[in-house]
Formats: structure tokens, sequence, C-alpha cells
């Protein structure tokens, strides 16, 4: 069998599975398998597979024709310009996530801070600060070991010495003021959210995803203990529900933070929002 006839094959039964993305999930599959790029696939369609690469294929097209996720199937995701390990311990890094990113950078010079990401799991965040701000030291905090490894594991790859993973529940390793900025994309949404049944998300891990008290309840632990941890002036930015956007300031000025704003995501659904820590001695 041809590359070309097994992309045609793929293609038909990924579409009749529905799979919204078909034509591009055979492609991904194939070039994941053969080791060419998608260019090359497509230029070399007359290429004929192995016998073992068959076997393999073959299992990848059912796994996601029952609707596993591309990211878990290759093992990666492209998130800002960088190619990210992810396992089923992590969630998949989504594009409006990169609106997070975004606004950390604009929040802070690109000279000396200290950055601390809450909830890092693949580490996409805090590889991507990392990234494009190389006098910065990032810091990222995961509660699960695997995941730290496989944080640890992208960074290694990524050869970026400026950030660093360890395990931990949110701020327990840290209770010193000592950060410039804290980023987090905690769990956030509620538990009968019919979303949880649809798509990529049903194969990703509820712990990741899922908070009490409506959503909320990671955003308003972190929210409460940020403060501490943060030098004055400092700032915390959180990802939050499309839907959470007044909640999320209601917890942040409770938490007593000021300049508290919203931004939109990709899809100019409130996003991402942020507050600034303020010191006053007693």
């Amino acid at each position: 069998m041809t590359w070309q006839e097994w992309l045609t094959i793929a293609y038909a039964r990924l579409r009749a599975s529905k799979s919204p993305s078909a034509k591009r999930d055979a492609e991904i599959l194939l070039s994941k398998v053969t080791g060419a790029t998608r260019t090359r696939v497509l230029a070399f369609g007359e290429t004929l597979l192995t016998d073992r690469q068959r076997t393999v294929l073959e299992l990848l097209l059912e796994r996601r024709e029952q609707g596993e996720p591309i990211a878990y199937l290759t093992g990666e995701r492209e998130f800002w310009s960088l190619r990210i390990r992810v396992s089923p311990d992590t969630l998949i890094p989504r594009p409006d996530t990169e609106c997070l990113v975004q606004h950390a950078l604009d929040l802070l010079p690109p000279t000396h801070a200290n950055v601390l990401d809450l909830g890092s799991g693949s580490g996409a965040i805090a590889l991507a600060l990392a990234s494009e701000r190389p006098a910065w030291k990032v810091t990222g905090l995961e509660r699960l070991l695997s995941a730290v490894t496989l944080a640890r594991d992208n960074a290694t790859k990524l050869n970026l010495n400026n950030v660093k993973f360890y395990e931990g529940d949110w701020f327990q390793p840290f209770q010193t003021r000592y950060y410039d900025l804290i980023v987090s994309n905690p769990p956030y949404v509620k538990a009968d959210d019919p979303h949880l049944n649809e798509g990529d998300v049903r194969f990703e891990p509820r712990i990741a995803l899922v908070a009490g008290k409506e959503g909320l309840k990671d955003l308003e632990a972190i929210s409460r203990a940020a403060g501490p941890c943060l030098l004055a002036g400092g700032w915390l930015l959180l990802e939050h529900g499309w839907h959470q956007g007044t909640a999320v300031r209601t917890l942040l000025a409770r938490a007593g933070f000021s300049q508290i704003t919203t931004f939109c995501d990709y899809g100019d659904n409130e996003r991402v929002s942020q507050g600034q820590w303020v010191h006053k001695e007693l």
C-alpha cells in the first residue's frame, strides 16, 4: 500500500467517524509514523508503506476513530511556535492560552524578573515565557510528578536553562514574597459542564479541568494565596472560563489586588484576568 492509498482510506474512515479535521488528522498520523514531513508525504504519495508502518498506522487510526486527540496519539502539540511533548496526564495546550502568555510578556520588561507558573502541566506556559525572556527566571509548579518529569524533558529538549519545574500543590513550596509575576491556567470547569463529554476534552485529565464552587474553587484559592508570594507591585495573571470574568475580577478585588483588568481570547470571550499586588505594611 502506498502513502496516498493509505491517506485516502484513512480520510474516508475519519470522515465517517465525524472527525472535525479528517484530512489533516490522516496526514499528521502518516507523517508521525513514517518520519516524513507532511509536505513530503503529499509530494511522494507513491512511496510504499512497510508492514510495520501499516500495523502502527492501523492502531493509531482506530484510536482516532474513537475520538482520542491527535496530540495524545503523536505525543506532541505546537504552542507558541514551540513543539511541546504532551501525555494523557496533561492538558493539551490550546491557542487561547497563548493570550495569557502574550499579556504576561506585556506586563514586565525583558530584564530580570522572577516568574511562577502554577499548575504547569506539560510546561507550555512556563516554556513559552522562558523562550521569549532569557533574562527571566521562570519556575513551574505542578502537583503530578509524571507531568513534572514531562515538563523537565520539554525544557531540556528546547534547551531552555532559565526555567525549572518542581512538584507541589499550588503555593505549598513557596510561602515567601519573591515573585514579580505569577501566572496560572488552573482547573475552572464546572463538574456538570456538558462540554466534558465532547471532543478532545473527554480524554483529558479531569483533575486538570474540573473545579468545585461552580468552577471557581482553584481560582479563588490562588487569588487569596498569591499576595504573600508577590513582591510589591507584582502581578497575578489568571486564565478562566469565558463566563467567569466578573467572578474572577471580584475574587481579585476581595484578595486585595488593584489595577484589575480582563482580556478577551481569539474568540472575543473574556479569558484572562490580571491584578496588581501593592503590599502595605501593618
